[in-house]
């Protein structure tokens, strides 16, 4: 979706994505087999995934550079609401599955017209598409070429150690609970409202954050907060302090949310969303891994080794991101390579 975003458009790409997702998860009302039921969830989650990369440059082409970090928050505050009503609304609606997933498709109708009547495409794309070479394509290539490979590469890395272990983890979550804590459904269901609670607060605290102190040093404070506390979470036995732990953990995990008008801002803008995506998506693709690998350790040790395990690989996270550089006063038409831009090395 990166590719068709700096190819055709913001609005084009963001478009395509919400049809794809609109389509194929109300089309998982009529599937008449589980392998086509995972197909059309495959190709959905593509369009889905590709909301992300799209608008985190849109919000960098579209906002001032001293605000981008409460505008994307705003943005992905809104995740664990939808988390948090999809969760009710699946409590009654659970027999009846298929019927969950035609008002999940049927719902993102409201965003896409809300795109195709309100958006408008962003003014830095269609500037730079006329001084590029007429407009010449962009291709994931690029992105390891002229002097990028470096910055693409280790930003992927970064994606990766914190997509797998955070799908890893939380995917094992309510089994950590209910197996090795003695919670029951109840007590793991409003453990779980207010974990989305907090998260929904700490997007709009760090996205504050970002915009004060820089986007790299909120999104290292995320990440070492992060892995302290997952850890803690994993390690302590007392319900008391899993209950104080947890929401401060959801608080703090908010890396999609900073991440976002980061990498954005490390491309130029005729490669933008390309490498926004491919780099957060090469970790997003690759969290699949993350439950399979928790559930083998749960096996050989225990869930709560495997969380404790998931706190070291964002700490290692954190520390990798140290040698990425900082880039809060790139605006949003630079359109020049990273370094000829007024990135500052930290």
């Amino acid at each position: 979706m990166g590719y068709i975003a700096d190819n055709r458009g913001r609005k084009f790409a963001l478009l395509t994505c919400l049809v794809l997702f609109v389509t194929l998860t109300a089309a998982i009302y009529v599937v008449p087999s589980f392998s086509l039921f995972i197909f059309l969830r495959l190709l959905a989650g593509i369009g889905l995934g590709g909301v992300w990369s799209v608008l985190s440059a849109y919000v960098t082409e579209t906002w001032p550079a001293h605000q981008r970090g409460k505008a994307i928050g705003f943005v992905l505050a809104a995740y664990p609401i939808g988390s948090a009503l999809a969760a009710q609304l699946s409590s009654f609606l659970m027999p009846d599955w298929r019927l969950l997933f035609l008002i999940a498709g049927l719902s993102a109708m409201l965003p896409l017209a809300f795109v195709l009547i309100g958006f408008r495409e962003s003014e830095v794309w269609k500037r730079d598409r006329g001084v590029t070479q007429e407009g010449e394509s962009v291709s994931i290539k690029a992105l390891f070429t002229g002097g990028r490979a470096r910055l693409t590469i280790i930003a992927s890395i970064v994606c990766i150690l914190v997509m797998v272990p955070y799908y890893g983890a939380t995917t094992w979550f309510p089994s950590y609970l209910a197996r090795e804590r003695a919670f029951d459904a109840q007590t793991i269901g409003n453990h779980f409202t207010l974990m989305s609670l907090t998260a929904f607060l700490g997007y709009f605290f760090f996205g504050w954050l970002a915009d004060k102190v820089g986007r790299k040093p909120a999104i290292m404070a995320s990440l070492i907060s992060t892995g302290l506390l997952i850890a803690a979470y994993g390690y302590s036995t007392s319900p008391s302090i899993l209950w104080v732990v947890a929401p401060l953990y959801s608080f703090c995990m908010v890396f999609p949310g900073l991440f976002a008008p980061y990498i954005s801002e490390l491309y130029p803008t005729r490669m933008r969303t390309t490498g926004s995506g491919f780099t957060y998506n090469v970790g997003r693709g690759l969290s699949a891994l993350g439950p399979i690998v928790m559930g083998g350790i749960a096996t050989a040790a225990s869930f709560s080794t495997g969380i404790v395990i998931a706190g070291g690989l964002f700490l290692l996270a954190a520390v990798i991101m140290l040698t990425l550089p900082r880039v809060d006063a790139v605006t949003a038409d630079d359109t020049e390579e990273l370094g000829e831009r007024e990135a500052v090395a930290v």
